[in-house]
């Protein structure tokens, strides 16, 4: 829910609703929901999109082992910036299962529910992370279809938690399983309706140069915004006249507010927007949300202190009022 703190319009004078950016905009700074196929390499999936759009920058979030397929963030250029937005978030998968024996349908269910809430995996070995025993959590975990062998499963868990590592330990209780399919639904907001695959990604952006008209329209629903990467964190909608000083590392005062989310805590990570929904920066949140309400202000008056500018400085006058 949004709090008000003052009723300030933006001034249609300054910046621009993120809507309505030209393409190339987009390009240098926005979001990609890729589909990623099976084969590459996440690194080698934001190589091919940056090729395919000539960016000199790009990042994924949340690894996917090369056989796998399914939802791959991937931000561009400028909007590599909003990556601590993007980490620690949660992903749904679904997997195919080969049980080594075959098993009851209910006693498999019955199993699989025995992990969900917090488990304990020691990361593979071809693993990126240091191979220590480490607590994750399944938010659910669901048989969808068994046939003959092959059990469907659809997994809602916490980021880092390993799928292949996860239907081992289920099967050292049924006699052993192993997976043999991977698909990745969902990255926190970001679902597979929402995925873009490489070819779709090519063939719209050379139509979109060769100046085919539709393709411009079908281009915009590939290439999000840099807002879409922080659709799922605090906001703060600050007044015009603080834009220019944040974009210069500023910190943010509670002059500076317009409104904020009542889902602001103390030391969480919020974004800085405008009155327009464009995204200035990110920062480290000094209050809770109900301080910010109370006005109650820390030793020097801090609200948030900047981490990330997003927003090219000079788009907003100097001490406009």
């Amino acid at each position: 829910m949004w709090i008000t703190l003052c009723d300030e319009i933006s001034s249609p004078d300054y910046g621009r609703y993120p809507g309505i950016r030209s393409i190339e905009e987009l390009i240098h700074n926005g979001l990609l929901v890729l589909d990623k196929p099976p084969g590459p390499t996440s690194r080698e999936c934001v190589s091919w999109v940056k090729k395919i759009l000539g960016v000199d920058k790009a990042g994924h979030s949340g690894t996917l082992d090369p056989r796998a397929t399914g939802v791959l963030p991937i931000v561009l250029d400028r909007a590599t910036r909003v990556m601590p937005a993007l980490q620690g978030l949660s992903k749904r998968y679904v997997t195919v299962m080969r049980l080594h024996k075959d098993i009851d349908g209910e006693k498999l269910k019955e199993i699989c529910r025995q992990f969900v809430g917090k488990i304990t995996q020691k990361p593979p070995v071809r693993s990126a992370v240091r191979r220590v025993k480490r607590k994750r959590e399944i938010y659910s975990l669901e048989v969808v279809d068994i046939v003959g062998r092959n059990a469907v499963l659809d997994i809602r868990c916490e980021a880092g938690t390993y799928i292949r590592k996860l239907v081992h330990q289920i099967g050292e209780k049924i006699g052993g399983a192993h997976m043999v399919e991977l698909r990745r639904t969902e990255v926190g907001p970001y679902k597979e309706e929402q995925a873009h695959t490489f070819q779709e990604l090519k063939d719209t952006f050379e139509f979109y140069k060769n100046g085919v008209g539709s393709a411009e329209q079908k281009l915009r629903q590939i290439l999000l915004p840099v807002e879409a990467a922080v659709e799922h964190i605090p906001k703060l909608i600050i007044k015009d006249s603080a834009v220019f000083s944040i974009c210069n590392g500023s910190p943010l005062y509670i002059g500076g507010i317009c409104k904020f989310e009542d889902s602001i805590k103390k030391d969480g990570l919020v974004a800085m927007i405008t009155g327009k929904g464009e995204l200035v920066a990110l920062g480290i949140s000094n209050v809770d949300w109900k301080d910010i309400k109370k006005s109650k202000v820390p030793m020097g008056g801090i609200i948030v202190r900047t981490d990330r500018v997003i927003m090219e400085p000079g788009i907003y006058p100097k001490n406009r009022k």
